[in-house]
């Protein structure tokens, strides 16, 4: 399938929304295509210098235009894929087109796993005294907090293009484990900061049994 492509250092997952604020004349132009003719486009991931893999998004709504033409939408993130050819002007266009391949996304985990996960992002927002919405097993999903718990740009990416459900989880349930890990070591450095220099009731040691040299 030939695609439009808006390539961007930012990754985004199938069901997120999307705010974009558009103010070049070519991306402009794909906007105003997208509104007009009803189609979607790519956001292919811009990062070490190569296009791979991005995602399909649908325009949603233009929510403001200004004066000289720059646009504020929403769009809605639907499908991955993979890109199989890249050309930086689509044929009588400004913005840039390829050909790319949607990747089949299997809804395999079982519900101890999405449990389990959970229960570890609970543990991580407690640890950062951050307040965590209020989430059901049976509507969280690998995506619902990929970009609020701390993976960096290129662990999104690589979580971007796993295929199945079980495979993603278990992604962020090991960054989840080695994320917590650092954080208790940090708060009991913190702990043992703070108590430095406070005046502290030491047990005697008994050196009886000791033979100095």
């Amino acid at each position: 399938m030939k695609l439009p492509l808006f390539p961007l250092q930012t990754v985004f997952y199938p069901g997120e929304t999307v705010p974009l604020h558009i103010f070049e004349e070519r991306y402009r132009q794909l906007i105003n295509d997208c509104r007009e003719e009803a189609v979607t486009f790519g956001i292919p991931v811009y990062i070490n210098k190569i296009i791979e893999f991005g995602t399909e998004v649908q325009l949603v709504e233009v929510v403001n235009t200004y004066d000289g033409g720059e646009m504020d939408i929403i769009c809605v993130a639907r499908q991955v894929f993979r890109v199989l050819t890249f050309e930086n002007e689509m044929d009588g266009k400004l913005y840039a087109g390829g050909e790319v391949e949607f990747l089949e996304s299997a809804n395999d985990a079982d519900e101890s796993l999405r449990d389990e996960v959970i229960k570890l992002i609970e543990k991580l927002y407690h640890l950062m005294a951050v307040e965590l919405p209020v989430v059901s097993v049976d509507k969280f999903n690998s995506y619902a907090f990929a970009h609020k718990m701390g993976l960096s740009f290129e662990q999104e990416y690589e979580l971007l293009q796993l295929t199945n459900e079980t495979e993603r989880l278990l992604y962020i349930k090991h960054h989840l484990k080695s994320t917590i890990g650092v954080l208790n070591q940090i708060n009991k450095t913190k702990a043992v900061i703070e108590m430095n220099g406070h005046f502290k009731n030491f047990d005697p040691l008994d050196f009886k049994d000791y033979e100095g040299k």
